[in-house]
């Protein structure tokens, strides 16, 4: 009888998991850049007894094993913001960016400037450029990023030639499902995986990848998720109460 509790356990075990992914992604429903996660499941066969003392052969039994998650790498749309600083990227590339645990990559392409002129995004993180961070003078202004990343500006009271600020750093990845989240929008890249500079990708000024979170879909799973949740603990209870029947019942004494 206990078999049957600990399946239902294992099941709930694996719900909890599932809901925390989709309150994730339902969470950075507006993030820019943002990638959602799906959880991974597979079955689990207990051993079975070795003992020679059994009547009958026992018979497997199948529990729930929260595997992993795994990355909807799928880019997200486009909204047009017209905010000079802000780019998207159409294709598989990635921005570098500097952070203070390394370097990272991301497609959140919602940039500003910080105190020091410095590109940045908008966690803070350094924007990396070919030759290093793309910084801006105080006079510079009429910013311009073309499609392959290069940044120039007009500086001053020039209007005849423009100045150059740097060339977005584009990179790709042989296999980009290795990535690991590291942040809301930020991904790192393991041992063995080697960034590779992207010359396809499209750079789209005045323009933001929105996440890629469905909402509808979302909201149906954290729906579904909790019913079933609530079905099993409703099993399980009712499991529970026959046991403690059948313990009181065990218990009587004849008269």
């Amino acid at each position: 009888m206990q078999n049957a509790l600990l399946v239902g356990l294992s099941r709930q075990v694996a719900l909890a998991r599932e809901l925390d992914v989709v309150a994730n992604n339902i969470a950075n429903l507006n993030t820019a850049g943002f990638k959602s996660d799906g959880a991974v499941f597979e079955e689990y066969i207990s051993p079975v007894a070795r003992s020679e003392n059994f009547m009958g052969v026992d018979r497997p039994i199948s529990f729930v094993q929260d595997r992993a998650t795994w990355i909807d790498l799928s880019q997200g749309p486009l909204e047009r913001t017209g905010n000079s600083l802000d780019v998207a990227i159409n294709g598989k590339g990635y921005l570098a960016v500097q952070t203070p645990r390394g370097e990272r990559y991301t497609r959140n392409g919602a940039l500003q400037t910080n105190a020091n002129g410095e590109l940045v995004t908008s966690e803070g993180y350094q924007v990396l450029g070919e030759s290093g961070p793309i910084t801006f003078q105080p006079k510079d202004r009429n910013i311009t990023i073309s499609e392959d990343g290069t940044v120039s500006v007009r500086e001053g009271n020039n209007t005849a030639t423009e100045s150059l600020r740097g060339q977005l750093r584009i990179v790709s990845f042989d296999q980009p499902g290795r990535l690991q989240k590291d942040g809301s929008s930020t991904f790192l890249a393991p041992a063995g995986i080697t960034p590779q500079a992207d010359k396809i990708s499209r750079v789209m000024q005045g323009t933001v990848e929105k996440s890629n979170v469905r909402s509808v879909v979302e909201m149906a799973r954290m729906i579904e998720v909790t019913r079933s949740y609530t079905q099993i603990a409703t099993l399980l209870a009712q499991h529970a109460d026959l046991q403690r029947s059948a313990v009181d019942k065990l218990a009587e004494v004849p008269n």
